[in-house]
Parts: structure tokens; C-alpha cells; sequence
């Protein structure tokens, strides 16, 4: 089984063919391919390469399919003795990424 570890957007995720994965919201049309080449470890079948910082001319390649929102989180701060409440809402913008290589 080949996977990779890639960067993007300060955050790092594990690439694994035919899987999706969830990163934050990309500036990119659904159905277009992109392409990831902060790739920071590569393993095929047991052969673990390491970049130092990034393994050279390997790829993560994908398709997205989709852009939506998390689910809405509650935000509650409060401080008894003095009266103070506030409350706000907020809900992540994700992109669902097909990868479709590693190479």
C-alpha cells in the first residue's frame, strides 16, 4: 500500500489512493484536478522516503469534488461574577479532494 504525508495551508494530511480527503477551502472549481508537491514523506510498499524538508519529484494528485461546511460549533464564553455572556456560532469551510496518484 503506498501513502503519503503532504502539506498544504500549514496543516499536514495523509494521502492514500482512491481515498478523499477534507482541507480547508480551496479557491478551485469542482471537477478540476490539482496538484500537491509539498510532499513530505512517501512510503510504497515499505520503501519509506523522507524529504528533508520535501521528498523530491514525488506528487500528490487529486480531483476536488466538492466545497461545504462543517457542522456549526458553539462558541460560550462566560464569567459568573461579573455578568458576562457572549455566544457565537462558527462553521469551517472544507474542500473534499479525491486523490487520484501518489508519483
Amino acid at each position: 500500500m503506498s501513502y503519503a504525508i503532504f502539506e498544504n495551508g500549514g496543516k499536514q494530511y495523509k494521502a492514500v489512493p482512491g481515498a478523499t480527503v477534507d482541507i480547508d477551502r480551496l479557491s478551485i472549481e469542482e471537477g478540476v484536478s490539482i496538484e500537491f508537491d509539498q510532499v513530505l514523506l512517501f512510503s510504497n510498499d515499505g520503501d519509506v522516503q523522507v524529504g528533508a524538508p520535501t521528498v523530491d519529484g514525488v506528487k500528490v494528485k487529486g480531483t476536488v469534488e466538492e466545497h461545504f461546511k462543517a457542522k456549526k460549533i458553539i462558541v460560550f464564553k462566560y464569567i459568573p461574577s461579573k455578568r458576562y455572556r457572549r455566544t457565537q456560532g462558527h462553521r469551517q469551510k472544507y474542500t473534499r479532494v479525491r486523490i487520484d496518484e501518489i508519483g
